[in-house]
């Protein structure tokens, strides 16, 4: 989170026209180090937007057993900028509200926080045995899949063929083995590279 808003604060110094995205959890959102990062970023009208993706648990916890409020993104009033949620299951809406904020930040008007209502349909661990959620629960959403969703929406707009969708996958699937391959094939960071572009000259 810092350091989202540090690479923001030195795009504005720069003029550089770019704006940092800092993605985190509903448990996230509880962390001092978040609000201290939206503060400033308030403050400094900093080109940053702010992405909860909410999946409905921090770990095991609901939201509703450590958040006193509807919306995550209702805490954005508290900053004084733009609190947004949007149906994270919906790559269009969520496709929207971003270029929004995005271009709001470019364009010098400050953060945004968007709240992306998800699901996580896995256990938050190795060996999780999900038993803080029902498999009628985890159906319900696997329904609501946004990639199988706006799959289906777009196809008949594109006209886009069913072939065309595996071609599109198995080209998606090979560049994540490659992405895969690099990083396990890649050399560990060096120590010093933790200072790197953290400090700016004035």
């Amino acid at each position: 989170m810092p350091i989202a808003v540090g690479a923001a604060l030195a795009a504005k110094i720069y003029k550089r026209g770019q704006a940092s995205v800092c993605f985190f959890g509903d448990g996230a959102s509880n962390q001092g180090t978040l609000h201290e990062a939206i503060n400033m970023a308030s403050i400094w009208d900093l080109p940053c937007v702010f992405v909860c993706e909410n999946n409905g648990y921090a770990e095991t916890t609901a939201p509703c057993y450590s958040t006193n409020v509807e919306n995550i993104a209702d805490r954005a009033a508290a900053y004084n900028i733009p609190g947004v949620v949007v149906d994270g299951q919906n790559v269009l809406e969520v496709y929207q509200a971003a270029s929004e904020a995005m271009q709001r930040a470019r364009s010098g008007e400050g953060p945004t926080l968007i709240e992306a209502k998800t699901y996580r349909y896995y256990g938050h661990f190795e060996g999780d045995g999900m038993t803080y959620r029902s498999k009628e629960e985890v159906a319900h959403y696997r329904e609501r899949d946004p990639l199988i969703n706006f799959a289906d929406k777009i196809a008949p707009t594109v006209q886009i063929t069913a072939e065309d969708m595996s071609t599109i996958d198995a080209r998606v699937d090979q560049r994540m083995q490659q992405a895969i391959a690099f990083a396990q094939s890649s050399p560990l960071p060096q120590p010093e590279d933790c200072l790197t572009d953290v400090y700016i000259n004035y």
